[in-house]
């Protein structure tokens, strides 16, 4: 035969795409501009000498977990450990979502809550952001008054515009419901906040952290969820089975163990940050979001054009500009001081151009 049957629910599917192109500035996927420490870098190594390849992994990377654990005041049956917290998005609507199942969705956000509610026949209901890009507090807690909501994805601080979900707003959202609320804290050690107090308060609250971020770790894809151990059972009943590999394993463990050693750079992360808003805020045609993220998002007229013009310098940011409720937006990963003297460097060279270009209309 030359032809194969297709599912025909995926037709109009779109694959997920990051848009990761090759550039000397790698401002575009909110990944840590440094490298693991040249200390646990060699603990790795030497671990990996002694890694039996050929036997497979703890199927629930049971070392992990209990780090994380105690690290968090729990227990291991209150952690999952994932293949990147992709692994663990796409259990959750498995798990709680499904035909005749609704997630609530805060657009924009991360667009990987609704592919993954599609993909499992699980209904979407959006409640829009605010103009500013706060959550819809309002809004949400009408909604979900109806009682037929199934879970709720929060991310705090959120992608790709910034800001936190305040932590009353999250105990009474806990309050009124029970879907499953999960708060996504990928980013949360550039906001230096948590809802961790709350875990044990609320037994429809999971809290889902990353190494890829803060611990320089994006290559090597692992994620981890916070929950109450019945909760954490049913994402048992979905999960792959091995999903996370014995060398993601051994470099999870060891940079958990040594993650104090991360600190300095968050916190070079975190000044960078604040430098770039103080210097954005200084050019013409472009308004900056308060961000608690390692990233920014601005907004500019003709954006798609300037991602271009920055493309065309070695500068790779992420273009949003054609995203409904982002027209006109690009995000813009916090890097190095070097890099991000590059990027608005060259913001500074396409404003200074278009005024020059209007004045001579």
């Amino acid at each position: 035969m030359d032809t194969v049957r297709l599912n025909q629910r995926l037709a109009d599917v779109v694959p997920y795409d990051p848009k990761y192109l090759p550039a000397d500035c790698m401002l575009s996927a909110n990944e840590s501009p440094y490298n693991i420490p040249d200390d646990i870098r060699y603990e790795i190594r030497k671990k990996l000498k002694r890694l039996d390849f050929n036997r497979y992994p703890d199927p629930l990377a049971n070392e992990l977990r209990d780090l994380i654990a105690a690290a968090n005041g729990l227990e291991r049956e209150n952690v999952l450990v994932g293949n990147g917290g992709d692994e663990i998005l796409f259990n959750t609507a498995l798990a709680f979502g499904g035909p005749g199942k609704k997630f609530l969705n805060t657009s924009p956000t991360f667009s990987v809550y609704t592919a993954n509610a599609f993909l499992t026949g699980t209904e979407v209901v959006d409640i829009p952001r605010l103009d500013d890009y706060r959550v819809d507090e309002l809004g949400i807690l009408t909604r979900v008054a109806e009682g037929d909501i199934d879970y709720i994805i929060l991310t705090s601080p959120n992608n790709p515009t910034g800001q936190l979900v305040s932590e009353t707003f999250i105990r009474h959202l806990l309050e009124s419901t029970d879907a499953l609320v999960m708060v996504d804290e990928a980013y949360g050690e550039f906001s230096r906040m948590t809802c961790r107090p709350l875990l044990g308060l609320h037994k429809n609250l999971v809290i889902l952290r990353t190494f890829s971020k803060a611990f320089s770790c994006a290559g090597v894809r692992l994620g981890y969820l916070l929950g109450d151990a019945d909760v954490i059972s049913e994402y048992l009943k979905v999960r792959q089975p091995y999903s996370v590999d014995a060398v993601s394993q051994l470099i999870g463990c060891t940079v958990y163990e040594n993650r104090q050693l991360f600190s300095p750079a968050i916190q070079d992360i975190i000044a960078e940050r604040g430098r770039m808003m103080e210097e954005l805020q200084t050019i013409e045609g472009i308004k900056a979001y308060p961000s608690d993220a390692n990233f920014i998002l601005v907004r500019m007229d003709d954006a798609d054009v300037a991602w271009q013009q920055l493309y065309d310098q070695g500068i790779l940011v992420r273009d949003f500009s054609h995203t409904p409720l982002l027209e006109n937006c690009l995000r813009l990963t916090v890097g190095t001081p070097k890099e991000n003297k590059a990027l608005l460097k060259a913001l500074k060279r396409i404003a200074r151009t278009r005024r020059r270009d209007e004045g001579n209309d």
